[in-house]
């Protein structure tokens, strides 16, 4: 069996750039048994020196993204040294760019990740928050950052997808009078629990309209206004009892409403 060709990558990083550029080089060498090694967060003259002792012990090629031009020169020279050959993939890159824009980089390692973690940060709290809508999967709300809690028609939905937009795990139950809530809701931190409450004759107002958009009759126990009442007085005791954050949203936008969850919750 061939013997494995070593690449080691070194990154200020998480080294992601430099193993992608690498993989789609690799494609055209499939007959060949390569190696790669990624060495994250290399920062310090020490680390330089850790890894390419390393390296040389392997007979290892050298790919480096180092964007402080200070280390950046460093790994090139001590390679030169030990007879390492090594590719720097960013300096001749952010020269070029520095060249045409006219000023120097910035040399702040990991924003590129930066960028890609608060990106997948989001997908991943929107697909929780939508799996979580109106009550699903209870089973994981000790998963959720934020549940938000009320009666049908208190913009849980669509504060909740907000609040998913900005990179929080949302999940969202309603409450039913009459009806117990799943118990894992009451075994969530309360300091985690927003309860939501409208004043009782808007909710009246929407409810109508939603059921008139239905083909529906308006003149139901749904849209009645002293049933409405009741229910907004049975989520209000529930609501103290359990110590969770009161917020109203009538007449409010979801951006102020979302603003006002995360400060009471202490999360902003």
């Amino acid at each position: 069996m061939a013997a494995l060709q070593p690449i080691y990558l070194l990154s200020d990083a998480t080294g992601e750039t430099a193993e992608k550029m690498v993989m789609a080089a690799l494609t055209q060498f499939r007959d060949k048994p390569i190696r790669l090694k990624r060495i994250s967060n290399v920062r310090t003259k020490t680390q330089v020196y850790e890894a390419l002792d390393e390296a040389l012990a392997q007979g290892a090629l050298v790919v480096y993204t180092i964007v402080n031009r200070e280390l950046a020169q460093l790994v090139h020279n001590e390679c030169d040294g030990l007879g390492l050959t090594s590719l720097d993939l960013l300096t001749p890159l952010l020269m070029k760019v520095a060249q045409h824009v006219g000023r120097s980089p910035g040399e702040t390692p990991g924003l590129l990740h930066g960028v890609d973690e608060a990106y997948f940060r989001r997908v991943e709290a929107i697909e929780f928050t939508v799996k979580h809508d109106d009550g699903q999967e209870p089973r994981n709300l000790h998963q959720a950052e934020i549940v938000l809690v009320g009666v049908s028609r208190t913009s849980k939905t669509p504060l909740s997808i907000y609040l998913a937009h900005r990179g929080w795990k949302v999940a969202n139950v309603p409450l039913v009078k009459g009806v117990d809530p799943p118990p894992q809701l009451l075994e969530v931190d309360p300091k985690r629990v927003a309860g939501l409450v409208i004043d009782p004759h808007r909710l009246a107002e929407v409810r109508a309209a939603r059921l008139r958009n239905l083909g529906q009759d308006p003149r139901t126990a749904y849209a009645d206004l002293e049933e409405i009442e009741d229910e907004i007085r049975y989520t209000r005791e529930m609501f103290r009892r359990h110590a969770w954050v009161v917020v109203d949203v009538t007449g409010k936008s979801v951006e102020e409403t979302a603003n006002e969850v995360l400060v009471k919750l202490r999360l902003k």
